[in-house]
């Protein structure tokens, strides 16, 4: 399935998707006659007479009431970020961790299952095996890609499939017409979390995904300087979750709605860059003798690479690779031989960062359960920011140099 938009733009939009980041859910005149929206730092908002309280209840306005449950710039973001995807509506969270536990909680009851590709973020996942255990959600985690095995496990209690695409950190590409179309087979609700592709390289929602998740603190926000996550979906299936947020309070500060909004205005120029970054970075280290193997949606080598190239604009700034016959230590010193990425979690902000996952993010784990979660000991991902790119693949150079 090919996408019926041109090429940089949005659905249902005659507008470019960097035009919309730009102008979408902004009003053409704004307070004070500003061109930013201002940061609205109100934790109540007032009413003029009774009258007016009843008015507000009874008409459902489109005006605040208290801050827990929306903020006039957080509207602007959700309008701007549903725009980019496609979708009726956006709901804003503190994080995107907050946005699919909102998502899961206002969906799942006592007895009703949920069925993951096992490639999904691991916080994901242990929301649903060890936290939503204990409220009797059962969890099935099956092989990414295996719709035959996503389907068996499916029966009368499973109300929400989910997967990412690309994953994190292997860049496994989902067939997302396979995935929409097994939700609609059975009645099933369907998640795509496209945090590693953004609105710009993937849109999950014409592809009968019921719901697009985003961590937007990677590419959304840009800058490694805010946290906050997304869920995109229709009015209809989107109602209870809006709800359900008002009571549990995972709302994001004003501020960083401000940047979210900021940085949403160089969305595609930073996306372009990113793309080029990472196909040019994985094209360098698929061709040097001390790589094993390099895992980017963008290479031929890649096993989803038709799909990836049917459905996806670019492939995004982030590279896994494995160096060849490395222990753990032999690969941190590669890692720590880096000049220009520097050293730390996440992904998607204009500066480049690297890390060993088997470090960041499964120490703690055993042998058993990383060989389990596909984290060898010479794995290292690179998330490449918006740097020149010949000067990425310099410092690759020399650190797989020095750490030999």
């Amino acid at each position: 399935m090919m996408h019926s938009h041109k090429r940089g733009r949005s659905p249902g939009s005659s507008l470019g998707s960097s035009t919309v980041a730009v102008h979408a859910g902004e009003a053409r005149q704004k307070p004070g006659d500003a061109i930013t929206d201002p940061i609205f730092c109100a934790s109540t908002y007032t009413f003029t007479d009774t009258q007016t309280v009843i008015d507000y209840i009874e008409q459902d306005q489109p005006r605040q009431e208290y801050g827990r449950y929306g903020n006039p710039g957080e509207r602007v973001v959700e309008q701007k970020l549903a725009a980019l995807e496609g979708g009726e509506q956006a709901l804003l969270y503190s994080s995107g961790m907050a946005a699919i536990v909102g998502l899961l909680m206002s969906k799942l009851s006592a007895g009703d299952e949920v069925v993951f590709f096992d490639e999904c973020y691991h916080r994901s996942r242990e929301f649903c095996s060890k936290h939503l255990a204990r409220f009797g959600v059962v969890t099935h985690q099956v092989r990414t890609g295996d719709f035959a095995a996503m389907e068996s496990a499916i029966n009368v209690r499973t109300k929400m499939l989910v997967s990412e695409s690309p994953t994190n950190p292997h860049l496994s590409v989902i067939d997302l017409e396979c995935f929409g179309a097994l939700g609609k087979k059975h009645g099933v609700d369907t998640l795509i979390d496209a945090t590693l592709a953004t609105p710009y390289n993937i849109k999950p929602l014409e592809y009968g995904v019921d719901f697009v998740l985003h961590s937007a603190t990677k590419y959304l926000g840009g800058h490694n300087d805010l946290l906050a996550g997304v869920i995109i979906g229709t009015n209809e299936k989107m109602e209870s979750v809006r709800n359900l947020r008002g009571v549990m309070g995972a709302i994001n500060s004003p501020h960083n709605m401000y940047l979210l909004s900021r940085g949403l205005k160089t969305f595609e120029l930073r996306m372009d860059r990113h793309n080029a970054n990472g196909q040019a970075v994985a094209e360098f280290l698929e061709g040097h003798s001390r790589v094993e193997k390099v895992y980017y949606p963008g290479l031929p080598s890649h096993p989803q690479h038709a799909i990836a190239k049917q459905t996806m604009k670019g492939f995004g700034g982030l590279v896994t690779f494995l160096i060849k016959d490395a222990d753990w230590r032999a690969t941190a010193d590669v890692v720590d031989a880096a000049k220009l990425a520097r050293i730390a979690p996440s992904l998607g902000g204009v500066e480049s960062l690297i890390e060993q996952p088997l470090v960041m993010s499964y120490y703690q784990c055993t042998a058993e359960e990383r060989q389990r979660y596909g984290i060898p000991d010479n794995m290292i991902r690179m998330a490449c920011g918006i740097e020149n790119a010949a000067d990425l693949i310099d410092d690759l150079q020399q650190a797989l140099e020095a750490g030999q």
